[in-house]
């Protein structure tokens, strides 16, 4: 689950650069957010929460809420890089967003050390809302919006930030897009020297 590495399709990414972009990276190459247990790992995977706090209420109502969420996401997302805008994509992750996010706060440890906890525990509505405002930031500010792309594998649809230098990443992941380019690159160049 180390970002850059190869995945099966049943593990969670946390390599897009941004919690929203990762939460559209569940759905492809098939669903990863099949389970409670599975969106428990990914909310704790991404940092919405500090490693270790329980998710108690937890349950199929939040699997449906975080994939009705996604589906938003990825429509608003997508729209903004084809230039197709979804307004009404756009009015729903905008509500989901008014809702109030979790609240941090930071606590010494035994041998004096902060860390990160939450005030409380937090419920499906503050984490969604997390999501959600992390969506209008990446959209809305003109320096990520410029590094945003959409990844150029054979029917890949995920979409990441281009932190690389020169900016001339093309893959998702180099490992898994990537290489499924080259291996069909040298496919085509076998195929060509043997005709």
């Amino acid at each position: 689950m180390a970002s850059g590495t190869a995945t099966a399709s049943y593990e969670l990414r946390f390599d897009s650069g941004r919690i929203c972009l990762d939460l559209l990276a569940t759905a492809h190459p098939a669903e990863r957010l099949d389970s409670v247990e599975r969106l428990r790992a990914w909310i704790s995977g991404v940092g919405l929460v500090p490693a270790g706090t329980a998710l108690i209420g937890a349950d199929a109502g939040w699997l449906a809420a975080f994939r009705e969420l996604r589906g938003h996401i990825g429509q608003l997302v997508r729209g903004e890089l084809e230039g197709r805008p979804s307004d009404g994509a756009l009015a729903q992750v905008n509500a989901v967003a008014r809702q109030t996010p979790p609240v941090p706060c930071a606590v010494r440890t035994e041998d004096g050390a902060l860390i990160r906890r939450l005030r409380a525990l937090p419920g499906r509505e503050e984490l969604l809302a997390a999501v959600a405002r992390e969506t209008i930031e990446l959209l809305t500010d003109p320096g990520d919006r410029a590094i945003l792309r959409q990844c150029e594998g054979d029917n890949c649809p995920l979409v990441y930030l281009d932190t690389s230098r020169g900016r001339r990443r093309r893959w998702c992941s180099s490992e898994v897009c990537g290489n499924r380019e080259r291996v069909a690159r040298h496919r085509r160049r076998a195929a060509l020297s043997r005709a």
